[in-house]
């Protein structure tokens, strides 16, 4: 202890510790440090930023930096009032486009001080895949077939997007592949046009129903091309 404080404080992870100077204020703090006043009164609960003292150690919460943000999104650090839908109004983008940039994040569990990526404006959160620029002739059928992806993994990937009305510059998502979701005994198989259930049954020689039991939740009535299903080994 000295002068009633603790100068060996531990600081939790995601901020660092810092010495008061001659000068300095939480608002000074958060200006240096790419941080705001309440996320360092968050992180230094019981401490006066009144009553700062040379050589007290405080706690900083640290901005994510560029390399901790998936390509598309920059760091951004939670403020009081912040939610989902007003940072979505804010940064000109959407909640579920937050949310993809930020895995395993709540929405109703924000935090002071909490660490996040928000999509920059025109370009979507891409995390795990790869950003792509739309050239002149593309489609979403030959981007899948060029990405061994399928189309309705690239739509998941890009909330809004219109498939029939791409346009030459725009920049999209392109999902990582997928790492086989298929179970034992089954194989994955790309909807082409004209498919259907009996068709695909027949042409792999086993029955529609067995086709049905691989794949539950699956509407035989709407297949879309690019779409992946499980065809079971005759």
């Amino acid at each position: 202890m000295y002068g009633g404080y603790d100068v060996y404080q531990t600081c939790p992870s995601g901020t660092q510790s810092y010495t008061i100077r001659a000068g300095d204020t939480y608002y000074s703090l958060a200006i240096r440090f790419n941080t705001t006043v309440a996320a360092i009164m968050a992180a230094n609960p019981g401490i006066d930023p009144n009553r700062l003292q040379i050589g007290q150690r405080i706690c900083i919460p640290g901005a994510p930096s560029p390399g901790e943000c998936p390509n598309g999104t920059q760091p951004y650090v939670i403020q009081a009032g912040d939610t989902l839908f007003s940072l979505a109004i804010r940064f000109d983008t959407t909640v579920e486009a937050i949310m993809a940039a930020n895995p395993g994040i709540d929405p109703n569990r924000l935090q002071i001080g909490q660490r996040i990526c928000i999509p920059r404006p025109g370009i979507p959160a891409c995390p795990g895949g790869q950003l792509y620029t739309i050239r002149s002739g593309d489609t979403l059928f030959a981007l899948a077939n060029r990405f061994n992806v399928t189309v309705a993994a690239i739509i998941a990937a890009n909330p809004g997007i219109d498939p029939m009305a791409l346009r030459v510059g725009q920049i999209i998502c392109i999902p990582a592949p997928s790492q086989g979701t298929c179970p034992s005994g089954s194989s994955e198989y790309t909807i082409r046009a004209g498919d259907t259930f009996f068709r695909i049954a027949a042409r792999f020689n086993i029955s529609v129903q067995a086709l049905l039991d691989a794949n539950p939740g699956v509407d035989p009535d709407m297949l879309q091309i690019g779409q992946v299903i499980c065809v079971p080994r005759a």
